[in-house]
């Protein structure tokens, strides 16, 4: 982790150790100069009020820098120096590995009961985490019920694998007007190829705005193995396959000049999907179930 007040690296914790923040907001980036201050600005004015409003709200800041070569760790500086390195802290990552990479690493080494994964374009809106939370705390009530729990005790959000996924599907027929007739037809294939390798259920795997207990996060990231587009496709595939709760979310979302998908992405994107397939298909790639309990 770099710590801009030494010339000395701080050490991250692990999401294996106990939990030490209620919330932790994991912002995978790169090249994102021009783009990430407004949303740093946005997030830390929401996590502000809401701590002026409940003083034991608690949350950290996990940029993941995958490789800029732009600013971006240079404005990360300034909000650590602003707001302190137990608030806001930087993971530089020295070669560009893919956003799946990032999003796994930030997660591994988050202190947060909730982990909250959000794009550095500032697409979603920062307030619509708490319709995921209020997702999870469903979920874990549920899980209370079905256990057999007492329901009149407190029970830790974060010890109850749950996962919420914010949703753009209400959004598709205004997407379908606006984008061009090849990136539709693109969509729908890989829809399609998403479909036959994680099952229905996600109706948008790649909104880049997803919710996770700690237990959830334990159990999922030490398995994740894309490190670029389609790791989401693989949490859905991963979840079903370790029965943890998957609930949608509609969440407000607005498109950001300045995307990185390409007309190759899609082609990559599907040699991913074929990845998902083979290596679990053939059991190349094994689902580790062994996770700490520590939340």
């Amino acid at each position: 982790m770099e710590d801009p007040s030494s010339l000395d690296r701080a050490q991250f914790p692990s999401v294996f150790d106990k939990s030490t923040k209620y919330l932790s907001l994991i912002m995978p980036a790169f090249n994102e100069q021009n783009r990430i201050r407004s949303t740093l600005d946005e997030t830390f004015s929401y996590l502000q009020e809401r701590v002026k409003k409940d003083k034991s709200f608690t949350y950290e800041i996990i940029i993941v820098d995958d490789g800029s070569k732009d600013n971006t760790t240079k404005i990360g500086f300034e909000y650590i120096n602003k707001y302190g390195l137990d608030v806001i802290r930087i993971l530089k990552q020295g070669v560009n590995q893919g956003k799946g990479a990032a999003v796994r690493k930030g997660m591994l080494c988050s202190r947060g009961q909730l982990l909250l994964m959000l794009d550095a374009d500032g697409a979603s809106r920062i307030t619509d985490l708490e319709k995921l939370e209020a997702q999870i705390a469903n979920g874990v009530q549920k899980h209370q019920a079905s256990s057999k729990q007492n329901l009149t005790s407190k029970l830790d959000v974060g010890s109850v694998p749950v996962v919420a996924f914010g949703s753009r599907a209400h959004l598709e027929k205004q997407a379908l007007a606006t984008r061009k007739w090849y990136r539709n037809l693109l969509m729908k294939a890989f829809h399609l190829c998403v479909l036959l390798v994680a099952g229905p259920g996600v109706r948008d795997t790649q909104c880049g705005f997803k919710m996770f207990t700690r237990s959830a996060a334990q159990q999922l990231f030490p398995n994740l193995r894309l490190k670029r587009w389609c790791f989401d496709v693989e949490l859905v595939y991963l979840c079903k396959r370790l029965r943890i709760p998957v609930s949608e979310v509609s969440i407000t979302w607005a498109e950001i000049p300045g995307s990185k998908v390409r007309f190759y992405s899609f082609v990559h994107m599907l040699l991913e999907l074929v990845l998902v397939r083979l290596g679990y298909g053939f059991h190349i790639w094994k689902i580790h179930t062994n996770s700490s309990k520590s939340t």
